[in-house]
């Protein structure tokens, strides 16, 4: 059971931790009482985060239980789903890559 966290490819690197942060409280309030959300804060915890391409981000919305996070910062663009924890996600998840720095100053 974990928590993805999908951003966007084109967000700058220095904005992508707090987006995250902000994306797993974000999750988390939205579905506090929920009975998955529940069972993952009291057990395992565990975050995936995950550099999404346009397309990818738009499927990625389609999925059930998750919560949509724009940046001021640039211009309130939608930049970050997170998705509320589960056992089993949709095939799409599998391929997602893990998010990494472009190690650029942006």
């Amino acid at each position: 059971m974990k928590m993805y966290i999908l951003v966007k490819r084109n967000v700058p690197d220095k904005l992508v931790p707090v987006i995250s942060a902000h994306a797993s409280l974000a999750c988390f309030r939205k579905f506090e009482q929920d009975e998955d959300m529940q069972k993952w804060i009291n057990q395992v915890f565990k975050k995936v985060v995950c550099a999404v391409n346009d397309k990818e981000f738009e499927n990625a919305k389609k999925e059930d239980k998750h919560i949509l996070l724009t940046e001021s910062a640039l211009d309130n663009q939608e930049v970050c789903l997170a998705f509320c924890p589960r056992e089993e996600y949709t095939k799409q998840f599998r391929f997602f890559k893990m998010w990494t720095p472009n190690c650029t100053k942006s």
